[in-house]
């Protein structure tokens, strides 16, 4: 049995044109072309589009999902690590949702609510365990209490100063931009200036983060996928550790 690409368009809330391009770039060919030039796509071609959109959904760039579906080209493992995802976010949204059904019950009832209920599902010490292995109890210790110290309006700030400076990193990883160019340096240095804004930030002395330091942070967005996501994935976190090297090299 397979689909035409109407079906496939309107059962995954995208367009024709979309999928389309997704063959065009060799994402996604179809099954088949009809004798009325229509595509056609299977059950496996169904199951490699669920990975694509489960991929895009990560915030990976179009080279980055390419390259992900051709390293890992097993569906069945690939999808079962997607799915303890999804299932942790399910549970990380449900308790959100709870926390905040839970504050406005309160709040229009003119009841007192626990601080623990009110924030539940909010946690930003998620990775304790392993900030503490990687770089001590200490580190860990001095980043929870810098950021416990920021005003609502300030963590929002930060947060959105980082999403600026991933998605610049993707930019110009994807226009082809040297590593050790203009572009490129440009970012390595707003990189190193907001890691130095950080006070706790480990592997930091007076001046910044040291340059064992940054060429180790590059190291770990290659190693590690869920950091190297905030990069477009794989191609984009290479990109990053290269500019990084540089850097260190020419300034620290």
């Amino acid at each position: 049995m397979d689909w035409s690409i109407q079906d496939i368009a309107r059962l995954a809330g995208t367009t024709s044109r979309t999928l389309r391009h997704y063959d065009d770039i060799g994402l996604l060919p179809p099954s088949r072309i009809g004798a009325n030039g229509y595509r056609y796509y299977d059950r496996g071609a169904l199951v490699r589009l669920q990975r694509i959109l489960l991929l895009r959904d990560l915030g990976l760039g179009l080279p980055a999902v390419a390259e992900v579906l051709e390293n890992q080209t097993d569906a069945a493992p690939a999808l079962r690590n997607h799915l303890t995802w999804l299932r942790d976010e399910r549970e990380r949204l449900a308790r959100q949702i709870a926390s905040v059904e839970s504050t406005i019950h309160a709040m229009e009832g003119g009841e007192e609510i626990m601080a623990e209920d009110m924030l539940d599902g909010f946690d930003h010490t998620q990775y304790k365990d392993e900030v503490e292995e990687r770089w001590g109890k200490e580190a860990y210790a001095r980043s929870d209490a810098w950021w416990r110290s920021k005003s609502p309006a300030e963590k929002k700030e930060w947060q959105e100063l980082q999403k600026r400076l991933a998605a610049d990193w993707i930019a110009a990883a994807t226009s082809g931009a040297a590593p050790d160019g203009e572009a490129a340096q440009a970012l390595a240095q707003r990189h190193f200036d907001w890691l130095a804004a950080i006070p706790s930030t480990p592997g930091s002395d007076a001046n910044g983060p040291t340059k064992g330091y940054l060429v180790g942070l590059g190291e770990m967005y290659v190693a590690d996928p869920r950091f190297g996501a905030n990069y477009g994935g794989q191609a984009g976190a290479e990109f990053v550790r290269d500019a990084l090297r540089v850097y260190a090299d020419r300034n620290l």
